[in-house]
């Protein structure tokens, strides 16, 4: 693991300790590689992932040119809002993973707010 990315472990490890997804409000999980964004919704309390999206779903390849961009995070945030809402989650708590709110993960968090899911 190299120096940015164990800072980020510490950043996120951070924000942990603060986030704990229930089952009423579970956690929205972001985590970003260079080619691909990956968004999972998780319930902390049975430590189960409930629904979860990326750019390498089929569903979202076949809407998207690049895994990488912020076009790209538009649509998995998209996807992950209607996937949870089709469980039954309206509410969530955002965690960035340690990422700045900025580009790709803000991109994402705002298309889920659009397509229905509330943090």
């Amino acid at each position: 693991m190299d120096k940015r990315e164990a800072l980020r472990e510490r950043r996120h490890r951070r924000v942990r300790k603060k986030i704990f997804g229930t089952a009423e409000r579970p956690r929205l999980n972001v985590y970003r590689s260079l080619a691909n964004i990956y968004a999972q919704v998780i319930d902390d309390t049975d430590g189960k992932t409930l629904v979860s999206a990326s750019t390498i779903d089929p569903e979202v390849r076949q809407r998207v040119k690049s895994g990488g961009n912020i076009e790209s995070a538009k649509v998995v945030g998209e996807v992950v809002a209607k996937r949870a809402l089709d469980k039954g989650v309206k509410q969530v708590v955002f965690d960035r993973g340690g990422y700045k709110y900025h580009g790709r993960v803000q991109s994402l968090a705002d298309a889920a707010r659009e397509a229905g899911l509330e943090f």
